[in-house]
């Protein structure tokens, strides 16, 4: 079995499982963890994530955040004069308009996503963030807005209750639920 297939069946036993409604929102972050070099593949296989949840009895809304840097940066008023700059420190606030705007967007899906606590919103894409903004911080800030799951497919790594992006130096310690393919009974 490849990897994507064995962490295909890790998803499959965890999504499973009955969800405790009691959490709190940063205990209802899923990372599913998984090599950055499977990104691609993880991306091809996304039906095959949604098919189980929804078998499961869970509603199903992808996000990709991919593009949103990008379309949103290439909407910006002043892009041809950030594009132009060499000094990328004048960037820092326009990037923090992009944050509020990334976390009120992932905001809006998790609120319209299901009317109860049974859906998950799947997040993918995020490693196109990565050095531009805070994953840790943006999953912060949305955790009061979580009702079912906010499933995040996390390129890099996880040890010892520390998640690294990209198997980036600094990592953070989170709340969320690792779905790896380590406790996986064979």
């Amino acid at each position: 079995m490849s990897e994507l297939d064995d962490l295909l069946r890790a998803y499959k036993d965890f999504v499973v499982q009955p969800w405790d409604r009691t959490l709190a929102g940063p205990q209802k972050v899923w990372f599913l963890v998984h090599d950055p070099r499977q990104e691609r593949r993880i991306r091809l296989r996304l039906p095959e994530f949604e098919l189980p949840t929804r078998e499961a009895g869970h509603e199903w809304v992808g996000l990709d955040l991919t593009d949103a840097f990008g379309a949103w940066m290439g909407a910006h008023e002043y892009a041809e004069a950030y594009y132009a700059s060499e000094d990328l420190s004048e960037l820092q606030p326009a990037l923090r308009d992009f944050e509020e705007e990334l976390q009120a967007r992932l905001c809006q899906t998790l609120e319209a996503a299901a009317d109860d606590d049974q859906g998950v919103v799947a997040l993918h894409g995020i490693g196109s963030l990565f050095g531009i903004t805070s994953v840790s911080a943006l999953i912060e800030a949305v955790a009061g807005s979580i009702r079912g799951r906010l499933l995040v497919f996390f390129p890099g790594q996880y040890e010892g209750n520390n998640y690294r992006l990209l198997d980036a130096r600094d990592g953070w310690n989170y709340l969320a639920i690792p779905i790896t393919t380590k406790d996986l009974v064979l």
